[in-house]
């Protein structure tokens, strides 16, 4: 141990020595008198060590073995402090990894509610984004709007131009209500447009807790708020689709029957989220 202190005693006072071991840690004491001898060791960082008594006689060169000095036992403490938007940050990124069955975006629920904060006007931004050009977001109007022209709705014509209008139907209102109700809305009201998924408690207050979520929403103040980002996006969505739906699909009462129906639809999905989805989406899995 280089730089450490040795300290020899011996059987007179003159017999009292120090020195420093070297840079390959080599200490050295020459010209000692015959008796019994102890070393102490000390080393920034380390415990002290000492030796058991060293006999020696007149003319004789002892090496000293099994000098072991161990880690000084202490207790260290390290506090590591973060802003509430870098720990924000990370919570999306770990949320943007979030799918179910591995693909599936599942991005708008945190598992750790517990430890959740605010996410700042930045990150409800990204997420809405993330979501809207995912491929599976795409694809997913794809196909809603292939069912819509086996079922002739709304009454755009058919034909490859009809699916063309039912394609960008369907994906101008996914892009509108989750923008709408996922990052502008939230933004102004200072609304968190996540789900805080519950998992524990009776099962009649996590169905509860599932339900309420479309009328219900956490503030960025922690406290229970009505879900005004969630409706209002809803229905704005609904507004604008006015303006490129055929005339015989537009009017207010079309726009509050998508309301209801959409209303509807998030109550099943928060349901299958509180209780199913967990199992199915890997990255949430892997962190419990």
């Amino acid at each position: 141990m280089p730089g450490a202190t040795v300290v020899l005693d011996g059987p007179g006072p003159d017999d009292h020595r120090s020195a420093t071991a070297n840079e390959t840690g080599f200490f050295q004491f020459g010209g000692l008198n015959p008796g019994s001898y102890k070393l102490a060791i000390s080393a920034n960082g380390f415990e002290n060590w000492a030796s058991q008594p060293i006999t020696l006689a007149a003319g004789q060169f002892f090496d000293v073995t099994g000098i072991k000095l161990k880690i000084e036992s202490s207790v260290t403490s390290v506090t590591v402090s973060a802003s509430t938007e870098q720990i924000a940050v990370q919570q999306v990124r770990l949320a943007e990894e979030q799918r179910i069955l591995g693909f599936i975006p599942n991005f708008y629920v945190v598992y750790d509610s517990q430890h959740a904060v605010p996410l700042t006007t930045k990150l409800k931004f990204q997420m809405a984004y993330r979501v809207s050009i995912d491929p599976v977001s795409i694809v997913g109007a794809g196909v809603l709007a292939g069912m819509n022209q086996a079922g002739n709705t709304p009454d755009y014509r058919q034909g490859a131009i009809g699916y063309a209008q039912r394609f960008g139907a369907a994906y101008a209102d996914g892009v509108t209500d989750i923008m709408f109700g996922g990052a502008i809305l939230p933004s102004l009201l200072h609304q968190d447009p996540r789900y805080f998924y519950q998992g524990t408690g009776t099962v009649k207050s996590r169905l509860m807790h599932a339900m309420s979520a479309p009328f219900v929403c956490k503030g960025d103040n922690g406290k229970n708020q009505i879900n005004i980002s969630s409706m209002g996006g809803d229905l704005i969505s609904g507004a604008i689709s006015n303006a490129y739906y055929p005339e015989a699909n537009r009017g207010p009462g079309l726009v509050f029957e998508g309301f209801a129906l959409s209303t509807g639809g998030r109550m099943v999905s928060t349901v299958v989220q509180e209780f199913v989805l967990k199992k199915l989406t890997p990255a949430a899995k892997n962190r419990n």
